[in-house]
């Protein structure tokens, strides 16, 4: 209901059933939130249910409710779990091109293990510590180069916006080609490729033509592109440090 009071996930103590002589051990959000992810890295975050969560626990679902409340606090946890994945240096090392490039890449190796995670991410406001340690290295990497924090929190945020939009369209390539059993070149060569080499033919649309024929970045594997986008993002901050601050 709209009116129903809503608390955080990260503000409710966590409740630590007590086992004792013949009942059943009981459970942790940890435990709970790692097998939700299991689920939804196979088969979608759709399926990663309290009830087949406690089937593969071996449990009755209403149990688990007592760890995770609410759905919505099941999908924060799994987002912070995944977060927790992004494997960063105690803090940044003071080049905050190459502190935001390693974060760029590792974030999106992670979003591509859990194909659900940026959709989620995006859909929702969410700060657990695993997310805020992330966003907190970002805001950091940019100390020193003299802008100042709605630039700071600005930058972070487009940076963010590129990498979970690279990373939503790589998966979308990626399931499109389950879906149809063709892997991308196969995609492009054999589906696609009948109908661009007839639009190239025809002459309509000049520019695209030049897209195809001269340009390398049709060309690229995912990894260049992504790494090529991100060049051009940094490239666009870079233009907006203080040149007393610009490395």
């Amino acid at each position: 209901m709209a009116d129903e009071e809503v608390t955080s996930i990260w503000m409710q103590p966590e409740v630590h059933v007590r086992s004792g002589p013949g009942r059943r051990p009981g459970y942790s959000r940890e435990q709970i939130t790692r097998t939700a992810v299991l689920i939804a890295d196979a088969e979608g975050v759709e399926a990663a249910t309290m009830r087949r969560i406690a089937g593969e626990l071996g449990t009755g679902a209403m149990s688990l409710y007592r760890y995770v409340p609410r759905r919505d606090d099941l999908f924060d946890l799994m987002i912070d779990l995944a977060m927790g994945e992004i494997e960063l240096p105690d803090g940044p090392s003071g080049d905050w091109r190459a502190d935001l490039t390693l974060l760029a890449e590792r974030t999106r190796a992670t979003g591509l293990r859990h194909p659900w995670l940026i959709t989620l991410l995006t859909s929702r406001p969410t700060l657990g510590p695993h997310l805020l340690r992330v966003h907190e290295y970002a805001l950091g990497a940019f100390n020193g180069t003299g802008l100042d924090i709605d630039d700071v929190t600005g930058f972070a945020g487009m940076l963010d916006d590129y990498v979970h939009s690279a990373i939503r369209r790589e998966i979308g390539w990626q399931e499109e080609a389950r879906r149809t059993g063709l892997d991308p070149e196969r995609w492009k060569r054999d589906y696609m490729g009948p109908y661009v080499r007839h639009v190239v033919a025809s002459g309509a649309f000049p520019l695209f033509n030049r897209s195809i024929l001269d340009s390398r970045t049709a060309h690229l594997s995912p990894e260049e592109r992504f790494r090529q986008g991100l060049d051009r993002i940094l490239d666009a901050i870079a233009a907006l440090i203080p040149s007393r601050h610009a490395q």
